[in-house]
């Protein structure tokens, strides 16, 4: 099969040019009031790297404490702390603004659409985000400190807190509504706003994975905000929900949780599953192997998550029977999780692959999440699971699961969408020392954190026995190599803004997609008519003929 990619001559970029770039003059106007979706993306991508910074800095107090055994730097009541509020700035105020910023500036881009749906509902979904980390990092500052009873705000721990608690269930209903919001307009932007003749299966997969994933959001984020409401009303008045003194049970909680919980981890992969999709093609120089396969093992993902939360409660004293669903049903989702593995796998057998940037982080994903995957396997088997369950083997698990995975992929599509967003190409030589850095330190990071678990270590915990000593201290060199990373890639990005070379419309020779279409920088306003699909426009067209 040729894999002759499209012709991005100035010819076709022309056609967009009647496409001009008004921009808004005024600060305000330009970043405050705006309703462009890549300005909005921006916003989003900027605030996910100034949370990424807070919640890396949380990290380095937790792993600066774990160092050596006894306490060295922060008080018991502290270090919970900073454990419950860096996984909580990590995971919404990280992660997922991050992928919302990457649906915004792209996913408009890649379907042809000139914005959008609901434009001025998406200025608001992002304006609602900082008030709400505001609101939670606050917390620090009242007597008594952040919330303490770990991200799962479990009871009775969680309703054991200050006046702290009340202002993060206010946070987390904030992100909520910025998240449901951000959801609905991206499932009315792809379903109705498509340019013609591009059908759901001509979609790219990026925009098949948001698609999925937005309506994960819609589906599990109100039982986020009713458990915490549920939460709320037990505290301040009298409910006894998950209070066993009132005929409560706390091990509902952990049931709605969990039922919001697992399917949020997803949310926090798919999107990565489709910048894999996209980024390996284009520098193995040949279509995604099994495009159709991929849709549907997406779609399998996300219907399986919402059918497995019980798997983080085997220790709860769940009847046999529910155990037995949960561990089977949790190992069903390695099916479709192997068939895209295989399937990035196959795309870059006997193809013309190079290395740059955007693929060496494509490529160690594939790796590094996969261990995530089997370690996940392990802690899917019941009996196996009564010996991991809370201890470091589950810290270890879930940052494969969403560091190596989902934040990977996230540097990965700044590196590889950067020219088409700025028009500069950046150095491959000090990106590539960014990423060889990010993978030593990262395993050095959370590998030893599996040894830790498996010889019983507890996480949450701000001192350990002296048996654990060795393998804390290498995790914590790790974490320390992890705080320069950020510094890294800002430095790398902010010279390619100020030195880079020009980027050409197709800034990567296998590129295709109607996002490489457009000029580099992407202008302001773009397909302000719906642009002409043509043979090779789209990353699945048969070009062997």
């Amino acid at each position: 099969m040729s894999t002759t990619a499209f012709d991005a001559s100035p010819a076709h970029a022309a056609e967009h040019s009647h496409d001009a770039d008004h921009k808004p003059q005024g600060f305000l106007d330009r970043w405050v009031f705006t309703t462009n979706h890549k300005d909005i993306g921006t916003l989003y991508l900027v605030f996910a790297f100034v949370m990424f910074c807070i919640g890396g800095a949380m990290s380095g107090v937790i792993r600066a404490e774990l160092a050596q055994p006894g306490l060295q730097f922060v008080h018991p009541e502290f270090f919970n702390q900073m454990t419950t509020v860096h996984a909580l700035v990590m995971i919404f105020g990280g992660v997922m603004p991050a992928f919302v910023g990457l649906a915004n500036w792209l996913i408009p881009m890649m379907i042809g659409a000139p914005d959008m749906a609901l434009p001025r509902m998406n200025n608001w979904s992002f304006w609602i985000m900082p008030f709400a980390f505001c609101l939670l990092l606050l917390t620090l500052l009242l007597p008594g400190g952040a919330p303490a009873g770990g991200w799962t705000l479990y009871p009775p721990l969680s309703l054991q807190g200050s006046a702290n608690m009340s202002f993060a269930i206010f946070a987390i209903h904030l992100m909520g509504i910025s998240s449901i919001m951000g959801a609905i307009n991206i499932i009315a932007t792809i379903l109705n706003m498509r340019t013609p003749g591009m059908d759901l299966l001509k979609m790219p997969l990026f925009v098949w994975t948001w698609l999925i994933t937005a309506f994960l959001l819609i589906a599990v984020m109100p039982v986020l905000a009713g458990a915490v409401t549920m939460l709320l009303t037990d505290k301040y008045f009298s409910t006894s929900f998950f209070n066993a003194a009132g005929g409560g049970d706390p091990v509902m909680f952990q049931h709605i949780f969990w039922f919001f919980g697992h399917p949020e981890v997803y949310i926090m992969i798919l999107p990565g599953f489709g910048i894999v999709s996209e980024i390996i093609p284009t520098f193995a120089r040949k279509p995604l192997f099994g495009y159709q396969a991929m849709v549907y093992a997406t779609a399998s993902i996300a219907f399986l998550s919402m059918i497995v939360w019980a798997h983080h409660m085997f220790t709860v004293g769940l009847p046999l029977g529910g155990e037995l669903f949960f561990m089977y049903a949790t190992m069903l989702i390695a099916i479709p999780t192997g068939v895209k593995i295989f399937n990035w796998v196959s795309t870059m057998w006997a193809s013309s692959m190079t290395f740059e940037t955007p693929m060496l982080w494509a490529i160690a994903f594939v790796i590094l999440f996969a261990i995530g995957g089997f370690s996940g396997v392990m802690l899917a088997i019941v009996p196996a699971d009564f010996q991991y369950q809370d201890t470091y083997f589950v810290v270890a698990h879930f940052h494969y699961v969403l560091v190596t995975g989902a934040l990977f992929t996230i540097i990965a599509a700044v590196y590889y969408w950067w020219p088409k967003w700025t028009g500069r190409m950046y150095s491959q030589f000090w990106s590539k020392v960014h990423f060889w850095w990010s993978v030593v330190f990262v395993n050095l990071l959370f590998f030893p954190q599996h040894f830790l678990g498996l010889a019983g270590m507890p996480r949450r915990i701000p001192d350990y026995n002296v048996a654990f000593a060795d393998w804390n201290l290498v995790s914590s060199i790790g974490a320390f190599g992890m705080l320069l990373t950020p510094i890294m890639m800002a430095a790398v990005l902010w010279h390619s803004l100020r030195h880079g070379a020009k980027a050409e419309a197709r800034a990567w020779e296998g590129a295709r997609g109607l996002e490489w279409t457009l000029p580099s920088p992407a202008p302001h306003h773009t397909f302000a008519t719906p642009p002409v699909l043509r043979p090779g426009d789209l990353a699945h067209d048969d070009l062997s003929h």
